[in-house]
């Protein structure tokens, strides 16, 4: 059977529109094929460190300079015995008592020096009897020498006993004087308001006069005795202040007193004498470190935490823009507080790592925080 045109219209149309589809597909797959996405970029070395930076500082810093000496007590006063011959009874203080001026150490038996005072007391009372009636009979003697009733040499011989008996008294008095200044010398008092360093009396001994029962620091006080070179000594004025360092951490402020005329003829080094404020602390014989201030003077700094010591020399890390360390050597000086001199090795536009820089090596990456 024979189509009729109007269905050969429609098949055409159909055979189109398939074609059609078919052709937009193939278009789809093969010309418009997305485009494959980009490669990411490569990414770069991680930092592998976060740091914080400082960059050098101007800053002004104390001239110092540093001596060695020991600690030793200001004057020592040796406390002893004006008697010969006589026992201790008592002894009332021991090393490292503090004492006051006129308080009494230690005391004698005071049995025979009393015993000798009563016979002085007694002979003063003799004396001056004898020179009462002396002194009547010149009296009476000098009313009558004009009448005739008594001859010169009478006279004479009354106003010559009379001088006798007050030599006699005089004499008495000055023995007791001895005798009750003896009684006296019996109880050992301290010279001075101080400290004992040392004490040699023993309850029962018996000393001689001259003996040592006691060492007396006057008045508590102490000094540091530094040694300088000849060469350093000039830069030291008498009144300079000077920060000492004892062996046992204590700091305290100290002024040079006196400068030693001449050397020590072993060491050839020159004593200076600074005076210490008073300290329990402080103890004489002990080694200290000193440092006397000679001024101030601008110094290049970087924050201590920042040094690195290695192999027995001083780094830090300069961190470049790109936050690359690079090791650096450098030569330190003084020191203030929490600040570090700079001598050699630095500029002062050059950031140095701070927080973290003990565990940085050459040419790490770092980040950089605040």
């Amino acid at each position: 059977m024979n189509a009729t045109p109007s269905q050969s219209r429609k098949r055409w149309l159909w055979l189109a529109m398939g074609l059609a589809l078919v052709l937009l597909v193939v278009f789809w797959v093969f010309i418009k094929k997305p485009p494959a996405p980009e490669a990411a970029p490569a990414a770069g070395p991680k930092p592998s460190l976060t740091v914080t930076v400082a960059k050098p500082e101007r800053s002004s810093l104390p001239i110092r300079l540093q001596a060695n000496g020991n600690i030793t007590a200001w004057q020592e006063a040796s406390v002893g015995a004006e008697l010969n011959g006589l026992r201790l009874a008592s002894v009332n203080v021991n090393v490292g008592d503090v004492v006051r001026k006129g308080q009494v150490l230690a005391e004698f038996a005071r049995e025979t020096t009393q015993a000798d005072s009563l016979q002085s007391r007694a002979s003063l009372a003799q004396a001056e009897a004898s020179f009462e009636n002396a002194k009547a009979d010149a009296d009476r003697a000098r009313s009558i020498q004009d009448s005739g009733a008594l001859s010169a040499s009478q006279v004479a011989q009354y106003l010559t006993q009379e001088k006798v008996a007050r030599a006699q008294l005089e004499a008495a008095k000055a023995v007791l004087s001895a005798t009750e200044v003896r009684l006296g010398n019996t109880k050992v008092h301290a010279p001075d308001d101080g400290v004992i360093s040392a004490r040699g009396a023993t309850v029962g001994a018996v000393v001689s006069a001259g003996q040592e029962l006691f060492r007396l620091v006057r008045q508590s006080r102490m000094e540091w005795r530094g040694e300088v070179t000849p060469s350093e000594v000039g830069r030291i004025r008498t009144g300079q202040k000077v920060q000492i360092t004892a062996a046992t951490g204590l700091e305290i402020a100290g002024q040079v007193r006196a400068i030693a005329p001449s050397a020590d003829p072993q060491t050839r080094n020159i004593l200076v004498f600074v005076d210490l404020p008073r300290h329990a602390d402080l103890k004489a014989g002990t080694f200290a470190k000193g440092f006397f201030e000679l001024g101030q003077s601008e110094a290049l700094t970087v924050p201590s935490e920042s040094l690195v010591v290695r192999d027995g020399s001083n780094y830090v890390f300069v961190i470049d823009p790109q936050g690359k360390a690079s090791q650096r050597k450098v030569q330190t000086g003084r020191r203030a507080g929490e600040r570090v001199e700079v001598l050699e090795g630095l500029k002062l536009e050059e950031p140095v790592a701070v927080q973290g820089a003990g565990f940085l090596n050459e040419a790490d990456l770092v980040k950089v925080v605040k």
